[in-house]
C-alpha cells in the first residue's frame, strides 16, 4: 500500500487503518484468530491500528498488545479514552485529567507498551473544559507516554475550538480527526473535512461500511440485525422511514458496483479513500474473510463518473439517516432545544 501523510506531523500511515472494535467479546471472541488477521493485515501492508478503551472493555487493547509482540516499532498505534469504564464511578469516563491520568496507565498496560501514538478523546465533553483536556494530554506528550493527540467525532466549530484553545494556552494540538464517513453518511463533507483540511490535520475515518450497510448483509431480500450489539439500534430499525431510504440506495450502490466491476465493499471504501481530504479509512473487520475483502480497495480509483453516480444515489453532505452522524447527542436533546 502507498502510505499517506498524516496531517502535517510527517508521519505516513497506510490508507486502510485496522479498526479493532471487533476484537473481542463485541465482535470476535477467539484471541488466536483475532490475532491471525492482525498478523495478516501488517503482511498486507497496513501499518495503522486504532483500537480503544471501551472495546470489550479493554479486551481489544489487550488483543491488540498481544499481536504487536515483535511488530511494535513497525505500527502507527492509536487508541482512544473518554467512554465509561465502569458503572459503579462516575469518574471513570470523560475528558477530566483525573479520568486522563489514569486512563493512559490502563491502556498503556494493557497494549504492553511504553507509548501511545496517537491518543484520541472519543467524543467531545459538554462539560468539560477543552483546556483542561488538552492541558493533560500535553502533559502525557510531554512525558513521552503519547506522541500525538487527537479528537473523534467533534463538530467543524469543536474543531476549531480546540484549535484556537491549543494556539491561546500553548498547548499540544489535535492532528486527527476521526468522524464516521460513508455513502450513507456523507454529512462531514460539508463543514468537518474542509475544517480538517484547513488545519492540517489527518482524518480517519470511521464505519466505511455504515455499520455493515454496504456489505451486502442489509438488502431487501436479507435484512438481518446488527452483527454487533454494540451498534445502536435506531441504526437498523427497518420500521423508521430513513432506514428504508438506506436500503433503497444500496440496491442502487449494488448495481453501480456490479456495473464497475467491483464489490459493494470495494465500491464503498474506495469512494472514502478518493476524497482528497481523508488521511486512512478505519476497517473493522471480525473474520478474516471481512478483512480479505477489505484489502482491494486500497488500490481502487473511481472515475469521474461513477463518483457522479454515487452523488445522484446519495446527494454531497447528506446523511441519509441522521442517527448514523454520531454528532449531536447533547445538543438536540429536547432540553437544549426547548425553553
Amino acid at each position: 500500500m502507498q502510505c499517506r501523510p498524516l496531517g502535517r506531523t510527517g508521519v505516513r500511515v497506510s490508507p486502510l487503518c485496522l479498526g479493532a472494535m471487533m476484537f473481542g467479546p463485541w465482535g470476535n471472541e477467539d484471541e488466536a484468530d483475532s490475532i491471525r488477521i492482525i498478523h495478516r493485515a501488517l503482511d498486507a501492508g497496513i501499518n495503522f491500528i486504532d483500537t480503544a478503551d471501551v472495546y470489550s472493555a479493554g479486551v481489544s487493547e489487550e488483543i491488540v498488545g498481544k499481536a504487536l509482540k515483535g511488530h511494535r516499532e513497525n505500527v502507527f498505534l492509536g487508541t482512544k479514552f473518554f467512554m465509561p469504564m465502569g458503572q459503579d464511578d462516575p469518574n471513570r469516563r470523560g475528558g477530566s485529567r483525573r479520568w486522563i491520568m489514569r486512563a493512559v496507565e490502563d491502556s498503556l498496560r494493557r497494549l504492553d507498551t511504553d507509548h501511545i501514538d496517537l491518543y484520541q478523546v472519543h467524543r467531545p465533553s459538554p462539560d468539560t473544559d477543552i483546556e483542561e483536556t488538552l492541558g493533560a494530554l500535553s502533559d502525557l506528550v510531554h512525558q513521552g507516554k503519547v506522541r500525538y493527540i487527537g479528537s473523534s467525532s467533534y463538530s467543524g466549530s469543536q474543531i476549531v475550538e480546540a484549535q484556537w484553545a491549543s494556539r491561546e494556552r500553548r498547548l499540544e494540538r489535535f492532528v486527527t480527526e476521526q468522524p464516521p464517513y460513508s455513502i450513507l453518511v456523507r454529512g462531514i463533507e460539508e463543514d468537518v473535512l474542509p475544517t480538517v483540511r484547513r488545519h492540517g490535520m489527518g482524518t480517519l475515518t470511521y464505519s466505511p461500511l455504515a455499520g455493515g450497510w454496504l456489505s451486502g448483509r442489509y438488502r431487501k431480500d436479507n435484512t438481518s440485525g446488527p452483527a454487533s450489539a454494540a451498534r445502536p439500534a435506531a441504526r437498523f430499525d427497518l420500521t423508521s422511514p430513513a432506514n428504508q431510504r438506506k436500503l433503497d440506495a444500496v440496491e442502487q450502490l449494488a448495481v453501480l458496483a456490479e456495473k464497475t466491476g467491483l464489490t459493494l465493499i470495494e465500491l464503498a471504501v474506495a469512494f472514502v479513500l478518493n476524497h482528497p481530504g481523508v488521511t486512512s479509512a478505519i476497517i473493522g473487520p471480525r473474520t478474516m474473510e471481512q478483512l480479505e475483502a477489505f484489502l482491494p480497495a486500497a488500490d481502487v480509483t473511481l472515475p469521474p463518473e461513477v463518483l457522479d453516480r454515487i452523488d445522484e444515489i446519495v446527494t454531497p453532505g447528506v446523511t441519509v439517516n441522521p442517527a448514523d452522524n454520531s454528532y449531536g447527542d447533547f445538543e438536540l436533546r429536547a432540553d437544549q432545544r426547548r425553553r
